[in-house]
């Protein structure tokens, strides 16, 4: 009997100092998606009242609190456990991929680092989080797309000034449309899609208003659909317009008032 396939399993490292309890129900849906939270463990001074909210939900999703005081200002203990704890999973060879929960750019090298043993790492943190940061995780979430759902049929430019209007979507969608071999300028979506998460680790339909990428594209007005009844979807970029023609020198004469 063929063994029963099982999703991946995966360490979930929550920094409390870097991340807001807010977050917490979409972040864990949003897991879900790519595997199993077999370790969910967070980290941080839970008597500051910065960290605190996150006591009050951590049994609603099975979070382990790592309490770390902090003797000593400006040093913060809770980042040196969780790296800590990251390596020895890391080293017990159990888990397929991390997720790092902070917006801190402390964390870039142990991203950089779990990824060079070939394991996935998943990032997740406000739109703040430095570039180094993001770029080091396979993919990144921003938090902000985990507070409240977006509709597929939404109409409206981004919800919330954190996000961005779809129009800022436009060149990377093109960048990577030009980058795939096609004779007529015709590609499919979700290869579109997929060389989207390899280019940029942050892009995210949700971040410019809408739940799936082909409403996104619709949006932008800057694509071509096509797409058959059943089919999947291909997009190419719409032609430039052609600038207005200039009138000749004699239909300029002929519009000339007399004296």
């Amino acid at each position: 009997m063929p063994a029963e396939l099982r999703s991946p399993r995966l360490a979930v490292l929550i920094d409390a100092d870097n991340a807001s309890a807010k977050i917490a129900d979409g972040l864990f849906e949003e897991i879900a998606k790519i595997g199993e939270a077999s370790v969910r463990r967070i980290y941080g001074d839970f008597s500051n009242p910065r960290s605190r909210a996150w006591a009050d939900i951590l049994s609603k999703h099975a979070i382990i609190p790592q309490q770390q005081f902090a003797y000593t200002t400006g040093k913060n203990a809770s980042d040196i456990t969780l790296v800590i704890d990251a390596m020895d999973l890391l080293h017990s060879g159990r888990f397929d991929g991390f997720c790092l929960v902070s917006s801190d750019s402390d964390f870039t090298r142990l991203a950089a680092r779990i990824r060079e043993h070939g394991i996935d790492v998943f990032g997740f943190g406000e739109q703040k989080t430095p570039e180094s940061f993001r770029q080091a995780c396979r993919r990144f979430v921003y938090t902000e797309n985990l507070r409240g759902g977006v509709s597929s049929t939404q109409e409206a430019t981004a919800p919330a000034k954190s996000l961005q209007p779809p129009e800022a979507a436009v060149p990377i969608i093109k960048n990577v449309i030009t980058q795939m071999e096609s004779e007529d300028g015709w590609v499919a979506l979700g290869e579109v899609g997929r060389r989207l998460a390899n280019l940029a680790s942050d892009f995210d339909q949700r971040t410019y208003g809408f739940r799936t990428l082909s409403d996104l594209v619709r949006k932008t007005n800057a694509f071509e659909i096509d797409q058959a009844k059943g089919g999947a979807m291909r997009i190419r970029i719409k032609p430039a317009a052609a600038p207005p023609a200039k009138p000749s020198r004699r239909r300029r004469a002929a519009r000339k008032p007399p004296e």
